[in-house]
């Protein structure tokens, strides 16, 4: 990354790391908390692997804190930068996914968006990893999780 490692440790910086924070981890929480599992998704057939819910908050919650760290650390050193427009996309493209499939039931739209997300994740580990490794390491569990949704997301489509 082009910034130097003092840029990231300037009071505004660490401003700017929390209103990341705030922003990813509030958001996704408020989504979370609006859109939580109720009677639909319970009566759903789930594939093998399907984890309990109480598995994901935490997971999200630790995700967020990586996604929010990566989108700081590109921000402080390119706001305008192509990895920067691939983490807004990603961004509105996960706290999308929750409302179109426990909101809205749409398991297929679900998987539309959860598809274009995948991509998104890819597309700024790509643009960003030459320039600041870290951010898209950060990146890499979140991708796996992706994945694994996206084959439940699809499983429960096609069983249901």
């Amino acid at each position: 990354m082009s910034a130097a490692t003092s840029a990231y440790r300037s009071p505004q910086s660490w401003i700017t790391l929390a209103i990341f924070l705030a922003l990813v981890v509030g958001v996704g929480a408020l989504i979370g908390t609006q859109t939580a599992p109720g009677a639909w998704y319970e009566q759903l057939q789930k594939p093998p692997l399907n984890p309990p819910n109480w598995v994901f908050g935490p997971v999200w919650f630790a995700l967020y804190v990586l996604i929010a760290v990566a989108g700081w650390r590109v921000w402080i050193d390119e706001p305008k930068s192509t990895a920067m427009k691939f983490w807004g996309a990603q961004m509105l493209l996960n706290w999308a996914w929750s409302p179109v499939w426990f909101g809205a039931n749409m398991p297929w739209l679900a998987f539309a968006i959860i598809i274009a997300l995948w991509l998104s994740i890819v597309g700024f580990i790509m643009s960003v990893r030459h320039r600041d490794a870290l951010s898209a390491w950060l990146f890499v569990p979140y991708l796996a999780w992706v994945s694994f949704a996206t084959y439940l997301n699809l499983s429960i489509a096609l069983l249901n």
